[in-house]
């Protein structure tokens, strides 16, 4: 599905079907439960996410106090926020999707399955990462002459891969001292 398919389905498709589930919800127990209800989850999340967000926020810490780069606790801090967005938004299917991105058991899975698909994706070629770096948008800054990290991150110096230990340019993003 192209870009713009996938947009339209995200700006026109999904809203219309929660309208649809709200109206027959609405029908089924009424107006006011149904009010209440959308109110509900949306406080719901609110203290949902900032309860996850808070656990997200000390795993970061621990995994930057221990020298490690902090990869599931990010992946974790934009699932959580993405939740908390879906919660805050009307709907019934916005609510299960962000409910399941707040708890971890789910949350992990759909990270999995997202992880999978991009690696496939770049893997083929259909997916380019390109950095911001000092040399500008993909330049030499980063990545070397033909811009961007590789699927397996580029060394930043443009020589190849980053093994275990690899020391990064401080100038070129964050650099993680390994315990030695």
């Amino acid at each position: 599905m192209s870009v713009a398919g996938r947009l339209a389905l995200l700006f026109v498709v999904v809203p219309i079907l929660e309208l649809v589930l709200l109206i027959q919800l609405g029908q089924a127990i009424g107006l006011w439960p149904t009010l209440a209800l959308v109110l509900a989850t949306g406080a719901a999340g609110a203290a949902l996410a900032r309860i996850e967000g808070m656990r997200v926020l000390f795993q970061f810490q621990q995994e930057l106090a221990a020298g490690r780069i902090p990869g599931q606790a990010v992946l974790d801090g934009i699932s959580v926020l993405v939740g908390a967005v879906f919660l805050l938004t009307p709907g019934v299917l916005t609510d299960v999707a962000g409910l399941a991105l707040l708890f971890p058991p789910s949350r992990r899975w759909i990270q999995r399955r997202i992880r999978r698909r991009l690696e496939r994706a770049v893997a083929e070629g259909t997916v380019h990462v390109v950095t911001v770096g000092p040399g500008g948008l993909g330049g030499w800054g980063m990545g070397g002459p033909h811009g961007g990290l590789g699927a397996r991150g580029a060394d930043p110096r443009g020589g190849g891969d980053v093994g275990q230990g690899a020391r990064l340019d401080p100038s070129k993003g964050i650099v993680i001292e390994p315990d030695d």
